[in-house]
């Protein structure tokens, strides 16, 4: 709505600006060739809050498919989010959507409702996202603009944070009228929820060309050195991610090491790249206990290092679809992983599962190490499931299926 309370001309607005951008652009005139026709050319809004890794990249693919198959599609996400995000042809707005509710909401969920009401689906990415588009649109109700929420993560912290994650989760469930949930776990409990319709989302890990077939000697000696074993870790550095079961993990190894029960571990050295709120913590643990673990900080050389690596390790305490796993089996790592959230589904019997506790991780870890036969069957596992993983063809089918394909309807038609 306009600071006079005009509905009409801010939309009319957005529509020669839309008409203008679309005759001026002809990468968009070659996509809707390309792609969609114009009767079947919609205007999707892909919506995000804070996100960063993996939400991040899937949030941006879904943006490049869309708009690569001829739609008219608009990204509103934090413009951290939007920052070096390659977004295709999809046009991007910026919209602060913190990670915890704020006085800012009142106005997100304002602009939400102008925008929505002009789109004919608007797809969500997390929780906060999604909510704030319910309450946008409201109810689920005929002619309304169809909804689509992938829900990415699960609400994990203390009493407060989980009450208020059920509480979003519910009001999804409730509005939206369908639901991608990335693991098992979470589509359970939206279901329970009272969602009417949940699919498994596609979540593939970005594509990595020829570059990295041979990891450079530079990427090699940056992580280990000359040490050897070597293990690599691939994590933000933040709770879900682990990071204090790794170190009580490195330190039992460390131990096995001192006693001998780890022969040829003399130089192990676990590398963990990626950056995030616990790195000082981390560094300083570290450093007081001694720990065979370098922190690498973030790394565009991830693909060399995994295949690298002698084992590369997940200790997630939740995981969706881990796109560090799928990179793992694509470089036909050997793979140790806890077995949670959607861990197991996304390995396809290639990761070597354990609980999520320091002794079962060690002992995994060492069962590799110590046997050559073990380690170059986990390799093996790695190079044949990858090629079950989804892949940017799978994305765009279920975003046809699910987000674009059921808004061709009685309000799509209405609209033109």
């Amino acid at each position: 709505m306009s600071p006079t309370g005009d509905h009409r001309d801010d939309r009319d607005d957005r529509d020669d600006r839309d008409d203008r951008d679309d005759r001026g652009d002809p990468e968009a005139v070659e996509a809707t060739v390309a792609g969609v026709t114009g009767d079947e050319r919609l205007r999707v809004l892909e919506l995000c809050g804070s996100a960063a890794g993996g939400v991040r990249s899937h949030l941006a693919q879904c943006a490049r498919i869309l708009a690569a198959a001829g739609h008219d599609v608009i990204v509103e996400a934090p413009a951290a989010v939007i920052a070096g995000s390659d977004l295709g042809g999809a046009r991007a707005e910026a919209l602060e959507i913190g990670p915890r509710p704020a006085p800012s909401d009142t106005a997100a969920v304002a602009r939400l409702r102008r925008l929505g009401g002009r789109a004919d689906v608007v797809h969500a990415h997390g929780l906060r996202a999604g909510a704030l588009a319910a309450l946008a649109l409201g109810r689920r109700a005929p002619g309304r603009t169809r909804l689509v929420v992938t829900v990415h993560n699960l609400p994990v912290g203390g009493r407060l944070t989980t009450t208020l994650g059920q509480r979003l989760e519910a009001l999804v469930a409730s509005r939206a009228d369908a639901v991608l949930a990335v693991s098992p776990d979470l589509s359970e409990r939206l279901l329970a929820r009272g969602a009417t319709e949940v699919d498994i989302a596609v979540i593939p890990a970005p594509e990595h060309r020829g570059e990295e077939i041979a990891p450079p000697a530079s990427s090699v000696d940056s992580a280990w050195g000359t040490a050897r074993p070597r293990l690599l870790t691939v994590a933000r550095l933040a709770p879900q991610k682990g990071l204090d079961l790794l170190l009580e993990t490195a330190s039992v190894l460390a131990g096995m090491r001192q006693r001998g029960s780890l022969p040829g571990s003399e130089d192990l050295v676990w590398a963990v790249a990626g950056d995030g709120p616990g790195l000082p913590a981390a560094r300083s643990r570290i450093i007081e206990q001694s720990l065979p673990v370098r922190l690498l900080g973030r790394r565009e050389d991830v693909p060399a290092l995994l295949r690298a690596a002698d084992v590369v390790v997940q200790t997630s305490l939740w995981e969706g679809q881990p796109l560090a796993v799928q990179e793992a089996m694509r470089a036909g790592a050997a793979v140790v992983a806890t077995d949670v959230g959607g861990t197991a589904v996304t390995a396809r019997g290639a990761a070597l599962l354990v609980a999520p506790d320091p002794r079962e991780l060690a002992t995994a870890i060492r069962g590799l190490l110590t046997d050559a036969t073990a380690l170059e069957a986990a390799r093996r596992r790695s190079r044949v499931a990858s090629g079950g993983l989804p892949t940017a063809e799978d994305l765009a089918a279920q975003l046809d299926a699910v987000v674009t394909g059921p808004a061709h309807g009685p309000r799509s038609a209405a609209r033109d």
